[in-house]
């Protein structure tokens, strides 16, 4: 700016200040001739290059007037002066500078037209001054003269007139001033009254009557008072907000919308709503909680109103937990009706105001704005306000370690949990992934004890269980039990236990949320304890036994009961005996009455025991917990399988291992290819390798997988070399002893057959509920784990039924005097040479042995009924022993004619002609095994070398008997080493 100064000094060019304070009336201006303005340009160059130029200047020489550009230039020296550089940058500047001066002159030769033009009204400006200066001095003179020539009387008259007008208003104005003044007393009576609309009116149109008197100054004091009012009525109309969020009154929040619209402030509000139900959830359950921690404690000197929440939480006793929680979800419960009611308002406040009247339709817009945000907000609110009922209700459920509390208690938080999580849902369509989260991590940890402790007492049972029947009604069934009355109530497996009770004595409330069950009066967290009352269960029958009038009539109560769920009532097939479920009675097995099934003249009640009936409860219990907690329903389901597992490996324990001697020093196998394969010659093999036999390979592979992952070995004193990890023991249970009250050797008893009758049916009985259930089950199992629930029933809960034949082999192989009968058979002469027409002794022998098995089984149940496929098993061992002890018996001949094998024959007819008179068993087993091989004395060397490669059923003691038989009847001795050395190649194999 000083250059351009400079420049026009230098042309004698005078800025247009200047110019007008040089001018005068008279003065002619001097305008520069273009001709001045041409010398200063130089030789023309290119455009192009003088930007380029210009545009190189550094900012800093346009950034003010104050500005040293000689100081600049001295600054950026170096500390070592090169002549030439310097040199080289003047001259740089010196093209700056002329471009400048250049540009400055190309634009003043621009403007000179302008300028020349703006100068020419300026003098025409200033003559018109002059001219308006004389004509206002003609004025004032003039008006100096009109002064003098009026009167003061008239004037004076005026002004009175006027002042006397001015004081008729300043006393309205002062009267009205009084009145704003005494505003105060009404407004604090309309704040006593909660009257907030009234009052905030009353208060705005004081401000606004106010304003009207503001020249005064007692108004500025008044407006200052009015202003401290108006805070103080917004302060107390914050406070009456916060009181709806515990207790929603429709009138009371129909006052406090209006004032904070008049106020202007609805949004405000709606924010200060949200912050005040935050504020009163976290105040709610603190002073809740508080007062237990404080009530539990005593007088212990202990600060807790300073505690953090969450560390209050671990202060609550066991025994105060349910009440706290109780009423620590009724506080939530009020807070979140609140909210909800709040919704209600506003949405039919909404619906009232949807047509507005046309005074209103101006402002409709800033309405809508209003509605639309607040609608948005209380949306929101919904998700915001459970995850802080799920934050509180977290802390207080981790606070407590409840893996020692009882089950029943457990039940019931798991109840209360599961009413609050359903009322989030319909709160605000949550999962309360939360609570689950906690829930299921208290669960976890509560149900891993409760089960470890359940199976030690399972243990307990089962070492004092004496196996003796617990009489229970011809109808029982599972359902009856108080611990399946849940699945009765109610089929979905969503649904609390409690409200189940509740929708079956309401069934109009299901229809309903609980927000509407509950809008006006109640609380759902109340129902729990409303419904907990105990019913009376009546499963046990007085004396064991019913009257048939008594059962008749239970069957017809128990065919019209509706209430069972489909699933326990359902009839179904047991795979291995084909025999219908024995809790129901079938018209066929009423009319027809089979020898074999003893006693069925008594109740054809279910039989099972204690221990199972405890089995039953506690599976029902489990079921219960994991009915409320889903999450979970993957180990509850496995640990229900282990009680199902543990229960079948005691019974097999007890009664089905081969650990007892057998008196019989030798005896015959059998059970197919399996036991033949044993290759038992002497008897006293038979008892382990006929058991073996006896226990299919499914069975067997559930009993190792049982041992394996369930029984603690260790605690028994095997495996010592091999000791598994403590966290692996510790999910372990020691396997059972049997009570040294049950004497299992007394031939009397049949070695205990009751006892084994009681514990094999019990479960088959358990496995029969168990399949009842599967339904059940697979629709609360997780669908990834679903084939572990498939393969639990097809491989284990399946095989209950075949526990039956190693536990009754073991009576079966001992009630019979098997060895007598190979004695007395060895003493018969077998070469004889005329047909007999007399059977032999030993066939009445083994017949007697029979009658006199066909009496204890009786006497037996006397004590317990005996199912018929339970009979059926027991004539079917015998039978099959007593058949295999006769072929044992034959090929221990060493002469024998062909009217000896007629007498084979004729004994063997004997034996089952009588033998069907005892029992209804048909086929008779074994039957063919004992023809074949007496038939097989007459087969040529062909026929016998084919009959020894079919039929590897025998021993190979049995069929080199046979061969060395024959020798000289129709077998010669070269036939016969042929033949002994076809049998060594059967045989060699197997060594």
């Amino acid at each position: 700016m000083q250059k351009i100064k400079s420049l026009m000094a230098r042309q004698g060019l005078k800025s247009p200040q200047e110019s007008m304070a040089d001018l005068s009336p008279v003065e002619n201006l001097r305008i520069p001739s273009k001709e001045e303005l041409r010398e200063l340009r130089e030789l023309p160059i290119d455009p192009q290059a003088e930007q380029e130029i210009i545009d190189s200047i550094e900012e800093v020489y346009f950034s003010s007037d104050s500005f040293d550009m000689v100081q600049h230039e001295l600054e950026k020296l170096p500390p070592e002066l090169n002549l030439q550089e310097l040199e080289e940058y003047r001259d740089t500047l010196k093209k700056q500078q002329d471009a400048v001066s250049k540009k400055v002159a190309d634009l003043i030769l621009e403007k000179q037209p302008a300028y020349v033009k703006e100068l020419e009204r300026v003098t025409a400006l200033q003559t018109n001054l002059q001219l308006a200066a004389v004509i206002c001095t003609n004025a004032r003179r003039q008006l100096r003269v009109s002064k003098e020539g009026f009167t003061e009387a008239s004037l004076g008259l005026l002004a009175n007139q006027r002042r006397r007008q001015l004081l008729t208003g300043l006393l309205k104005s002062l009267r009205t001033i009084k009145t704003l003044q005494r505003t105060d007393v009404r407004l604090s009576e309309m704040l006593e009254e909660e009257d907030y609309p009234g009052a905030i009116q009353l208060c705005l149109e004081c401000q606004k009557a106010a304003s009207t008197f503001k020249h005064y100054s007692c108004i500025s004091e008044l407006n200052s008072k009015l202003q401290d009012t108006l805070e103080q009525i917004e302060e107390q109309l914050d406070v009456a907000l916060s009181k709806t969020c515990k207790h929603f009154d429709i009138l009371h929040y129909t006052k406090v919308q209006l004032a904070y619209s008049l106020l202007d402030k609805t949004q405000t509000a709606m924010d200060q709503l949200h912050m005040h139900f935050t504020q009163a959830i976290h105040n709610t359950v603190f002073q809740v909680v508080l007062g237990y921690v404080e009530l539990c404690a005593g007088n212990a000197d202990t600060k807790f109103q300073k505690m953090q929440y969450k560390d209050l939480c671990t202060h609550i006793t066991p025994d105060s937990y349910i009440p706290c929680l109780m009423d620590l979800c009724k506080a939530l419960w009020e807070v979140m009706l609140s909210y909800y009611r709040t919704m209600q308002w506003h949405e039919e406040h909404d619906k009232q105001d949807a047509s507005p009247t046309p005074d209103e339709a101006a402002a409709s817009d800033e309405v809508m704005v209003d509605r639309s945000y607040v609608k948005k907000k209380l949306e929101h609110g919904l998700t915001r306000i459970w995850q802080d009922v799920q934050l509180k209700v977290k802390s207080y459920i981790l606070g407590t370690d409840m893996s020692n509390f009882k089950y029943d208690d457990f039940i019931v938080v798991l109840d209360v949990i599961s009413r609050l999580m359903q009322v989030g849902e319909e709160f605000c369509g949550s999962k309360s992934e939360v609570l689950q989260e906690s829930v299921k991590r208290q669960s976890v940890n509560y149900f891993k004890n409760y089960h470890r402790a359940r199976l030690e007492e399972l243990r307990m049972f089962l070492e004092n269980e004496t196996w003796e029947l617990c009489p229970v009604k011809s109808n029982f069934n599972i359902a009856q039990l108080h611990e399946f009355k849940f699945m009765g109530q109610c089929h979905s497996p969503s649904i609390s236990p409690s409200r189940q009770s509740a929708s079956s004595s309401v069934p109009l409330q299901e229809e309903r949320s609980l927000f509407q069950q509950f809008l006006q009066d109640g609380n759902p967290f109340e129902m729990h304890i409303e419904h907990k009352e105990e019913e009376t269960e009546d499963v046990l029958a007085s004396n064991g036994y019913e009257s048939d009038e008594m059962e008749k009539s239970v069957y017809q109560d128990y065919d019209s009961d509706s209430d069972v769920p489909d699933e326990l009532k359902q009839d179904y097939i047991d795979e291995q005996t084909g025999d219908a479920p024995q809790n129901r009675v079938s018209k066929e097995s009423q009319r027809g009455k089979k020898k074999s099934d003893y006693n069925l003249s008594k109740a054809n009640a279910p039989i099972l025991t204690n221990t199972t009936l405890n089995v039953i409860r506690l599976v029902g219990k489990y079921m219960q917990m994991m009915n409320i907690l889903k999450p979970i329903a993957f180990d509850v389901i496995h640990c229900v399988s282990q009680l199902f597992d543990y229960y079948l490996y005691a019974v097999y324990t007890f009664f089905g291992r081969n650990d007892m001697p057998v008196p019989s020093p030798s005896l015959p196998s059998y059970g197919g290819r399996e036991a033949a394969t044993a290759r038992v010659v002497g008897p006293a093999c038979l008892y382990e390798s006929s058991g073996l036999g006896l226990i299919s390979s499914r069975l067997r592979t559930t009993l190792n997988r049982i041992q394996e992952n369930l029984i603690d070995m260790d605690s028994l004193g095997e495996n010592s070399g091999v000791h598994g990890s403590a966290e692996d023991r510790k999910e372990k249970v020691p396997s059972p002893h049997l009570s040294q009250l049950v004497v299992l050797t007394n031939s009397g008893t049949l070695y205990g057959l009751a006892q084994r009758v009681v514990a094999t049916e019990s479960l088959v009985f358990l496995a029969e509920q168990f399949e009842s259930l599967q339904s059940h089950l697979d629709t609360v199992m997780p669908a990834a784990k679903k084939p572990f629930l498939q393969q639990f029933y097809s491989q284990t809960v399946s095989t209950a039924g075949e526990l039956r034949k190693p536990i009754y082999w073991i009576v079966a192989a001992k009630a019979i005097d098997y060895e007598q009968m190979l004695l007395l058979m060895a003493g018969v002469k077998w070469d004889i040479k005329e047909i007999m027409s007399q059977h032999n002794v030993y066939v009445d022998v083994l017949l007697k042995e029979f009658e006199q098995f066909n009496k204890r089984l009786s006497d037996v149940s006397k004590q317990v009924r005996i199912p018929l496929p339970v009979s059926n098993v027991l004539w079917e061992h015998c039978i099959r022993l007593a058949n295999r002890t006769l072929v044992e018996g034959y090929s221990n001949v060493k002469k024998c004619s062909n009217e000896g094998r007629a007498l084979m024959q004729l004994d063997f007819q004997q034996f089952l002609m009588k033998l069907e008179k005892l029992t209804d068993l048909r086929p008779i087993p074994d039957k063919e095994f004992v023809e074949t091989y007496i038939k097989a004395y007459y087969l040529t060397e062909n026929d016998m070398e084919q009959f020894i490669k079919n039929h590897r059923e025998y021993s190979m003691k049995q069929l080199a008997n046979l061969v060395n038989v024959c020798l000289g009847s129709h077998i010669n001795k070269k036939a016969r080493q042929k033949l002994l050395a076809a049998i060594d190649d059967i045989d060699r194999p197997k060594r």
